[in-house]
């Protein structure tokens, strides 16, 4: 695939983990997709939008989305069936070899998560792979968390530390920046 020009990308599904950040899941090829890397989405008269890649398979790519300007409002609007057009994959993004056999330590804000996904994903379903896997993830609120199903799984398998910068009375979970919870490791 020349990672100039566009190709197709129809959407499968979609996750709508707040009101303003969806995942959409699409079909197309894969070659060169790596956890970190990046592609332009295209909607023609709209323009194009830099999207990272936040999971991806064989045959499908996971793009975690916020809702903030001309592209990302008009992809918003669209179902599953629907298609787009995306350009890449661009970027080094994070070769899983590097960090076999080592301590895997993520920390990571918002949808700044999603780049990282892969990498968590991974060693979550390899954990032979690494010595150990932290991941330090926080956002806004309680309401503003995304990936409530994965960090299901993650929990199961490495130490999960979630965060939320703010949260009403009797919230049981972590309150403060991901950064007050570094100190605890180890």
């Amino acid at each position: 695939m020349n990672q100039y020009i566009p190709v197709v990308a129809k959407i499968t599904d979609i996750v709508k983990h707040t009101d303003i950040e969806w995942t959409f899941k699409v079909s197309c090829k894969t070659d060169g997709v790596l956890p970190g890397k990046f592609y332009e989405i295209s909607i023609p008269k709209f323009g194009e939008s830099p999207i990272s890649v936040s999971g991806y398979g064989n045959d499908y790519i996971d793009f975690t989305i916020r809702n903030v300007g001309k592209v990302t409002s008009e992809l918003f609007k669209y179902n599953i069936g629907d298609n787009f057009f995306i350009r890449g994959p661009y970027g080094n993004g994070f070769d899983i070899e590097n960090y076999k056999n080592k301590e895997v330590i993520v920390v990571a804000g918002g949808t700044g998560l999603s780049p990282v996904r892969g990498i968590v994903e991974y060693f979550s379903k390899n954990t032979n792979d690494c010595t150990s896997m932290t991941l330090i993830t926080g956002f806004k609120s309680p309401e503003d968390v995304l990936f409530k199903e994965d960090m299901k799984e993650w929990e199961k398998t490495m130490n999960l530390i979630l965060t939320v910068d703010t949260a009403k009375e009797g919230y049981e979970g972590k309150v403060g920046l991901v950064t007050k919870y570094i100190p605890e490791l180890e």
